[in-house]
């Protein structure tokens, strides 16, 4: 063979060689991406250095961070090119470590509810500044049999809007507070109402119904967002943790918190005495936020119902009503026996 044709056989090998190393290459760079994404944001979560800081915004996709995790445990264990043992261990262990942080919250709550428990039906929307259409939510407050209905961001206009549709009929007692950002709606007759004493960016609208006898405490959230200062929001959480640790077992919590479940402020707030009622029933992956962004579903649950030890939940959902950006999340509450 002359040595001109050896040296055509040895580039066209190089070439086949450049050919097989680059799209391995380019699935080790994808799997490095995806694995550096899911471990950062487990970090996060495990640390709490969401907490004031500007990583509470990412962090309410760390869920998603699960299924790229078992996508590029998929794609090592079927890829030849990729597999190795350290690698798969490395990506196995992160999947495990973020399926023990999510399984809690898929698990539900086994408590025996006692028969003929009295119970409160609770709803809560955001309206976007009285944009929710009112006939829509009065319609969903007469389907569900709503008791107590929480709506933030409802300016006077919004409020004139659903006395027109009806909802007084439905709910004839309120604390209205469009001033404060929040408004209670009950069934039943409120009490102890006005703003709640706490160190939060706007005040909390707070008030009180009787049920089989019992006080039940109501608060409605709205607390200022992380993307707009994390570390106001974070103030607001922990104002709201030190108000649920004096307000005894009969109390809810409902509103958009703008926090999901893995927030640490979040967490804490439920440390002092609360239950997220989705988690509690085994629905820890609701998504109340965004709605309207077409195609885009909703992403992450910012809107939550939290009770004390004193009630258990039945049922936990999201409604959609047309007009706002986020879902209405509906609960009914068991009292437990005190």
């Amino acid at each position: 063979m002359t040595d001109t044709a050896v040296s055509e056989v040895r580039a066209a090998d190089r070439r086949r060689t450049t050919g097989r190393r680059i799209p391995v290459l380019l699935a080790r760079t994808a799997l490095g991406g995806l694995l550096a994404v899911s471990t950062a944001l487990l970090i996060v979560r495990l640390t709490g250095w969401d907490a004031g800081t500007a990583l509470a915004v990412p962090l309410v996709l760390f869920p998603y961070a699960l299924v790229l995790s078992l996508l590029a445990l998929g794609a090592v264990l079927a890829a030849a090119a990729l597999r190795s043992r350290w690698t798969v261990l490395a990506v196995a262990v992160l999947t495990a470590a973020q399926v023990a942080v999510l399984a809690p919250r898929f698990l539900p709550d086994r408590q025996q509810l006692p028969a003929q428990a009295a119970e409160l039906r609770v709803a809560s929307l955001n309206a976007d500044v009285g944009g929710a259409d009112p006939r829509a939510l009065v319609r969903l407050v007469q389907a569900e049999h709503i008791d107590v209905l929480a709506v933030q961001q409802l300016p006077a206009a919004g409020i004139a809007a659903l006395t027109e549709a009806g909802l007084d009929a439905l709910l004839p007692y309120h604390e209205l507070r469009p001033e404060y950002d929040s408004s209670i709606y009950s069934r039943l007759p409120l009490t102890q109402g006005g703003p709640l004493r706490a160190d939060t960016a706007w005040p909390q609208t707070t008030a009180a119904v009787t049920v089989d006898g019992r006080t039940i405490r109501l608060v409605a959230v709205h607390t200022y967002y992380p993307l707009g200062d994390a570390r106001r929001w974070t103030r607001d959480m922990a104002a709201l943790a030190s108000v649920a640790r004096d307000s005894g077992p009969d109390t809810v919590f409902l509103g958009d918190f703008n926090a999901s479940l893995d927030h640490a402020p979040m967490r804490d707030l439920l440390a002092a005495g609360l239950v997220d009622t989705h988690a509690e029933l085994g629905r820890g992956w609701a998504r109340t936020w965004p709605v309207g962004v077409s195609p885009v579903p909703p992403l992450v649950q910012l809107d939550h119902v939290l009770h004390g030890s004193g009630l258990a939940g039945v049922s936990a959902g999201e409604r959609t009503v047309p007009g706002t950006d986020h879902r209405a999340v509906v609960a009914v509450l068991a009292l437990l026996p005190g």
